[in-house]
């Protein structure tokens, strides 16, 4: 169970978070009651056919653009398709999209370690996309393209909903970078761990665990450096953390990086098991909203069966 704030605990535990949902200003994205299945697998949410193995990777391809996007643009400055030698085909099934982002979107990291980090990330991300869409040609199957991405308006909008202000530019600082990863990296790993158990050729589920093992060492890097910065910092993760829960579904999954007072790096179950989001948990966080409607990071949807 994540913990609410407090005037005397800001970490104090609470026994129900959605008694907690109206101080994060959630009714700014208009989230409505909604029922879902199958909170912690995907199993529910994923009807099999032949080709279940190439939505999967359709569905983790959109959300490796969106990873991509954002560890490439606030290292280099430019998206993955001008990389020159290292650049990206983002073009295929479904309509190819536009990154919404400030002009000048490059974090100035400084020569430090959280900037090794991230171009590290970065080029971590840009390779994910290179190889699922070179795992799904192998298939004889089409990568979907890029859907449009916001990098602009969707921050703004998960701020004001998480409490954060009424604007948030991911790009400012180091400090908002790291928030926005936050964002991002859990979302994944818990993605990944739910597909496993659909995909059925070994080489690209192999391939998935790969990915699954790179994104956690992102998410448990980001966590450290989050939890490394103090007291404030760690209150506005929880912020997000929340926000996340209260958009995916009834139960509460999500964790920020202090639990019970405690550290918290890794989120795991009673078992120490990392736990699954369902595709519907997913959309609903990459669209910030609790209906699976299209908006958020992705305006106009994401392109494949899983929409």
């Amino acid at each position: 169970m994540n913990s609410a704030l407090d005037t005397n605990n800001p970490f104090a535990t609470i026994q129900n978070r959605r008694s907690a949902l109206k101080t994060l200003g959630l009714g700014a994205l208009g989230l409505g009651a909604f029922s879902l299945v199958g909170r912690n697998t995907a199993q529910a949410q994923v009807a099999p056919s032949p080709d279940i193995d190439a939505d999967i990777l359709n569905f983790a391809l959109n959300l490796e653009y969106l990873e991509a996007e954002y560890y490439v643009r606030a290292v280099t400055g430019k998206g993955i398709d001008d990389q020159g030698s290292e650049s990206v085909d983002v073009t295929g099934t479904g309509t190819l999209g536009t990154v919404s982002i400030k002009a000048t979107p490059r974090v100035r990291f400084g020569y430090n370690t959280l900037g090794n980090y991230a171009e590290e990330i970065a080029n971590d991300e840009l390779a994910h996309v290179k190889f699922i869409r070179a795992a799904l040609v192998s298939g004889g199957f089409a990568p979907v393209a890029r859907p449009a991405i916001d990098l602009m308006n969707s921050f703004n909008a998960a701020a004001v909903a998480a409490g954060l202000g009424k604007s948030f530019d991911p790009f400012a600082s180091p400090r908002n970078f790291l928030l926005g990863a936050f964002i991002f990296e859990d979302v994944g790993v818990t993605a990944y761990k739910a597909a496993a158990r659909l995909i059925t050729n070994p080489d690209y589920l192999e391939g998935a665990a790969g990915i699954l093992g790179t994104e956690a060492y992102h998410a448990g890097t980001i966590r450290t450096l989050l939890y490394e910065r103090g007291a404030a910092i760690r209150i506005a993760v929880e912020k997000i953390s929340n926000l996340r829960d209260a958009v995916d579904g009834s139960d509460d999954l999500d964790q920020g990086i202090v639990l019970d007072s405690h550290a918290n790096i890794v989120p795991t179950d009673a078992d120490g098991l990392v736990f699954s989001r369902s595709v519907q948990q997913v959309l609903n966080i990459v669209y910030l909203n609790a209906g699976g409607t299209a908006g958020g990071f992705f305006p106009a949807g994401l392109n494949g069966t899983f929409a």
